[in-house]
């Protein structure tokens, strides 16, 4: 298959950019199925972004409710599913423990 430069829109600033015949023949033979989405320019930004900083953005959710078992209020780091058991910390471990054939307390 022979390729051709192609003129591509970066998703982050909207320029366009070629994706030249041998950046394709590149993809071609690593199996990548999707062209580029962004220039070099936004690629080069994106990948000098300190690592965690998407994760940084995600704020923990703490959710106080009470416990299936027990009926404590309790904080856990999640929003709970309705009509899923909550457990505190303590009724957490004793059912892991349980589960995992040690000694339930």
């Amino acid at each position: 298959m022979e390729f051709q430069d192609k003129v591509l829109h970066c998703v982050d600033c909207g320029t366009e950019f070629i994706w030249t015949a041998g950046e394709q023949l590149f993809f071609a033979d690593k199996n990548f199925k999707n062209e580029p989405k962004r220039c070099k320019a936004c690629k080069a930004k994106r990948a000098s972004r300190p690592a965690g900083t998407v994760a940084a953005a995600r704020e923990r959710v703490e959710t106080q409710t009470t416990c299936s078992e027990c009926g404590k209020v309790t904080t856990v780091p999640f929003k709970p599913t309705q009509g899923r058991p909550v457990y505190c910390r303590e009724c957490f471990q004793q059912r892991k423990f349980a589960g995992a054939g040690g000694v339930g307390v």
